[in-house]
């Protein structure tokens, strides 16, 4: 048998799948491993004091070898995020089209990283890498520049859609390129691969022009200053606003760092065009009046420091807010933003400013495909194997419904999570193994060293606090020459538990006397009698369980 037809096709998600963030997919075959995408997730409330989350990069780095290349679909932080922690462990080539490569060079500057090879790809031209052919499908999404991905394998074609809707009057004129999925149609499609977060909702997604068409009439409305948060990487969205801006003759300041540099790139690539005269530095705000001004910031997902959320607070060097002046977040929370963007909506609110969010005014629609455009999507490339990807578990679930519903045979159908290896043959696919494909946890300057562990111990402090005790023995006799000192960290106050304090240190005075009945003198089994003791007491007395710190000093 020919050597090539006994090598495996394999496909393993890093991320992505069970989770909306951190999209990441690896396809290998043979000597040859490239990567679709490498994003981040931003963290959900019980991940304290975690700044962003990225796939587990380990099975890249073991394969360094054979990893040839990331193909980037699209510029958004879920699938370009997590570069610049992956380049400086492996610098391959990366590959994406100009304004996604734009935003990454921006992106890696910031990281210091100058000696990545980045190339820019004409969509009509296919490239090689390996053993892999890989065309490019323009699709439309929330950002300009996006593309679905055809990856010819020996085994086989592989379509990746990226994130896409079927928007058939999109703002840049450029729709989803559906002919050219249609034409891999009859070439053996061996998997599709595609987009499930909008899974769970009917229909058709609303074209981008309908929230044009919505600022349109908010801002002819509004008599005070008006202020739009967005994303910033919404370009479409950003040229919106500056044009209904420009039409009710109002000048643009703009109010958020990544804002302001998404701006400066896409202007400067050609994909934002800006009237002259038109922009105006957020310093100047005061020399206008403020029915001549609308600001256009970052905040749309209630971030801490964000513009928005620094507004709402008046914190805000440069922007108030006052009576009558008309705010519009023009996005959807990511789950786990709802509550951060709740509160910021209800600080607007008290500001007696008028909003207009989603729940309320058509001022957001999604980049994404529903229910009938991804069966749509299904039937145009008729694949062999469907598998759904970008989504928690029941966007996935609803998208395998769906493909059943467009006729996919049942046995073709494989609902997949991260780590999982997907294997192809000849006649068939299995999930073969699996391997690590957890989180790594970025916390300041560290990235990795933080775990579930220290995660446990930081919810375990935000919830019951810290019970500290200080005890000082000789280190011949066991007896206490020091102590013990209790002191509690939002546990109780102190001060008000005089009665729970003295017998905590009857408690820790009978363990250490029973230690040295037992002749006990390992420091570290003393500090596990002492916590396991307090830790009963506490609970029993309290109902709570504070972290319990003991501290022995042998003197």
């Amino acid at each position: 048998m020919d050597k090539k037809r006994k090598t495996k096709l394999r496909v393993i998600p890093l991320g992505g799948l069970g989770e909306i963030g951190k999209n990441m997919m690896v396809i290998e075959y043979g000597a040859d491993i490239i990567a679709i995408d490498a994003g981040l997730m931003f963290p959900e409330e019980e991940m304290l004091g975690i700044d962003l989350v990225l796939p587990n990069f380990s099975y890249l780095i073991k394969n360094k070898r054979r990893f040839k290349a990331i193909i980037l679909t699209h510029g958004h932080e879920d699938h370009v995020g997590a570069l610049p922690y992956l380049l400086k462990q492996l610098n391959v080539p990366v590959y994406g089209t100009k304004l996604t490569m734009g935003l990454v060079e921006s992106k890696l500057e910031e990281h210091n990283l100058d000696n990545v090879k980045l190339n820019v790809i004409n969509p009509l031209k296919p490239i090689k890498i390996g053993v892999f052919t890989i065309e490019f499908m323009r699709v439309c999404h929330s950002i300009p520049d996006g593309v679905g991905l055809a990856i010819r394998t020996p085994l086989g074609i592989l379509i990746h859609t990226g994130d896409f809707k079927l928007d058939q009057t999109p703002v840049d004129g450029k729709p989803t390129e559906l002919n050219k999925f249609s034409s891999f149609k009859e070439k053996n499609v061996l998997a599709l691969f595609s987009d499930s977060t909008n899974a769970e909702t009917q229909g058709y997604s609303h074209s981008e022009r309908v929230v044009g068409e919505t600022l349109k009439k908010l801002f002819k409305k509004a008599r005070k200053r008006v202020i739009v948060a967005c994303f910033a990487s919404h370009i479409h969205r950003i040229q919106e606003i500056i044009d209904v801006a420009h039409q009710t003759r109002r000048k643009i300041a703009i109010a958020g760092r990544t804002m302001s540099t998404n701006i400066e790139i896409s202007q400067r690539l050609g994909y934002l065009k800006i009237p002259a005269d038109t922009l105006i530095d957020i310093s100047e705000l005061n020399k206008f009046k403020r029915e001549e001004v609308a600001i256009l910031c970052t905040g749309s997902q209630g971030e801490p420091l964000s513009a928005l959320v620094r507004i709402a607070s008046r914190e805000h060097k440069h922007i108030d807010v006052q009576p009558g002046d008309m705010i519009i977040i023009s996005a959807r929370p990511v789950p786990g933003n709802e509550k951060s963007v709740a509160r910021t909506i209800d600080r607007l609110y008290k500001l007696k400013a008028e909003v207009y969010y989603e729940a309320i005014s058509p001022v957001h629609v999604s980049g994404h495909a529903t229910q009938e455009e991804l069966k749509i999507m299904i039937n145009s490339v008729n694949p062999k194997y469907f598998i759904p990807i970008h989504g928690e578990y029941r966007h996935l679930k609803h998208h395998t419904d769906l493909a059943l519903e467009a006729g996919l045979p049942k046995r073709n159908i494989i609902l997949v999570s991260n780590g999982d290896v997907i294997e192809f043959t000849d006649s068939k696919v299995r999930i073969a193994c699996r391997i690590p494909a957890g989180v790594i946890y970025v916390d300041g300057l560290g990235v990795g060293d933080i775990g579930n562990v220290v995660l446990r111990d930081r919810q375990q402090l935000s919830t019951d606090g810290a019970f500290i005790v200080i005890v000082g023995i000789n280190e011949n006799t066991g007896e206490i020459v020091a102590g013990p000192d209790l002191t509690s960290r939002g546990f109780v106050y102190v001060k008000e538990s005089t009665k729970l304090m003295n017998e905590a240190k009857d408690l820790i005075e009978k363990v250490l006397s029973d230690t040295r009945a037992k002749e006990i003198t390992d420091i570290s089994a003393l500090k596990n009698d002492i916590r396991s003791s307090l830790s009963r007491f506490l609970y029993e007395q309290t109902g709570r369980r504070p972290m319990i710190m003991p501290i022995v000093i042998e003197v």
